[in-house]
């Protein structure tokens, strides 16, 4: 790629960038923020050129020009669970093919933050709000909603005029209990229900829990550890409290994984195997959960699945070519079966 510099000149422009590239202004643009898909190869030429000359794109003018930033909130209850961190980097990633930039929030699961952020006085800042609302009544959402273009991220309660990325939480938790009944397990304790049961992810999940244990005829009765976080040291509490219990457990399904590898380190330490003794399931299939001792059998998440199609459908709603409140998408789950319950260490099939 030949470049005339010529004289010193003022800031290089996007008429330029597009001669250096040999690719129209149009290109260039949707490149660098539009939010339709462009090819690797146009992708990469225009990268290059932008590099060569030194290129800044003039956030200003392009909301003036367009009417959009070019930037998409994300709104998570946290960053230290490996979950959200996963997904947010995955969005991340997405956001970056289509030259725009995620800008991240932590609500803590609160509610007056989570409705701080879905109201918030910065919309002009932002296209559009993928939230995943822990606290936020379904109406508050929907009223949010009408003055952004927003996805919402759970299987909790949500208002239907909304759309919104979910997993099937019940049948997921039910699938993880079911494993753990066919390997002839009864006393199957679960850590991680909400304190209250409602509509949230957590009482969902113990709905499927129950379900299946119902099932099989089995009771449950002292067998559910309610927590108000899900991590680790929870899940080392849970486990104390649990082989205190005149009713010990030959497994336990918990809610997340951080809760798992928490658990299984609190039995190791009290000269509990696993699986012989009791055989633990997650939930999430985090990075970690692979790397656990012993590897942790656990519900895959497809994060990298979740956060693309959160963005695909908010950018549909922005370009126009998706109306609002379009549905539910389910995205599928599966069980990796590893260590914890018997399986291979790398959770491949025997």
């Amino acid at each position: 790629m030949d470049v005339d510099r010529g004289a010193p000149s003022a800031r290089p422009r996007m008429v330029d960038v597009a001669r250096v590239a040999g690719v129209s202004q149009k290109s260039v643009s949707n490149v660098l923020g539009g939010y339709e898909p462009v090819s690797p190869e146009l992708r990469a030429k225009v990268e290059r050129a932008v590099a060569l000359l030194g290129y800044v794109p003039n956030s200003a003018a392009r909301t003036l020009r367009t009417g959009r930033t070019g930037v998409i909130a994300l709104a998570v209850p946290n960053l230290w669970s490996p979950y959200f961190a996963e997904l947010a980097s995955h969005l991340t990633d997405a956001a970056d093919e289509r030259g725009l930039t995620i800008l991240i929030d932590e609500t803590h699961g609160d509610e007056d933050r989570e409705a701080l952020i879905a109201r918030r006085l910065r919309h002009h800042e932002i296209d559009g709000l993928v939230l995943s609302p822990l606290a936020m009544d379904p109406a508050s959402i929907a009223a949010a909603a009408r003055s952004i273009p927003m996805v919402l991220l759970g299987e909790r309660e949500l208002p239907a005029s909304v759309d919104h990325v979910v997993i099937d939480n019940v049948a997921a938790a039910r699938e993880a209990t079911e494993h753990l009944l066919e390997l002839g397990r009864r006393r199957i304790a679960t850590v991680g229900a909400p304190l209250d049961d409602g509509t949230s992810t957590g009482s969902l999940r113990l709905h499927g829990y129950r379900a299946a244990m119902a099932a099989a005829g089995l009771s449950d009765e002292g067998m559910i550890v309610r927590t108000r976080h899900l991590q680790r040291q929870q899940g080392v509490e849970a486990a104390a409290q649990l082989l205190a219990a005149p009713r010990t457990p030959d497994a336990v399904f918990c809610f997340n994984d951080m809760l798992a590898i928490g658990v299984m380190h609190a039995l190791r330490l009290r000269g509990v195997r696993v699986p012989d003794d009791v055989a633990v399931v997650g939930f999430d299939d985090v990075a970690e959960a692979a790397y656990a001792n012993p590897t942790l059998t656990s519900v895959h998440l497809d994060r990298q699945r979740i956060a693309r199609a959160a963005l695909d459908i908010l950018v549909g709603r922005l370009d126009g070519s998706r109306a609002q409140g379009a549905g539910r998408t389910v995205i599928e789950h599966r069980l990796v079966v590893r260590e914890s319950t018997g399986g291979r260490p790398d959770g491949s099939r025997h």
